[in-house]
């Protein structure tokens, strides 16, 4: 079963140990443009660089699954919270 803050989290329910809304964002920004940079280091002809963008999104996308496991765990634990970029 997926927490919503990892164990030992200096966080508490009020306050999280993780902006999980933000890390959202922050992630998939990372992941698209991660993807836009491998695609055109790959056009341009700079294979490794391409790669190794490619190895950065699916960093991004890896956490992308993280995260939302995380925010489902949160709504279980509090249902019905509204929570902001920043919570």
């Amino acid at each position: 079963m997926t927490r919503s803050q990892p164990r030992r989290a200096r966080g508490t329910v009020g306050h999280a140990y993780s902006a999980l809304n933000l890390r959202l964002v922050l992630a998939g920004f990372g992941l698209v443009t991660m993807v836009i940079f491998a695609v055109l280091a790959v056009w341009a002809g700079v294979v490794w660089l391409g790669v190794v963008c490619a190895v950065f999104a699916v960093v991004a996308a890896v956490d992308l699954v993280v995260i939302q496991r995380r925010r489902a765990a949160r709504r279980r634990e509090s249902p019905g919270a509204r929570h902001s970029l920043f919570e």
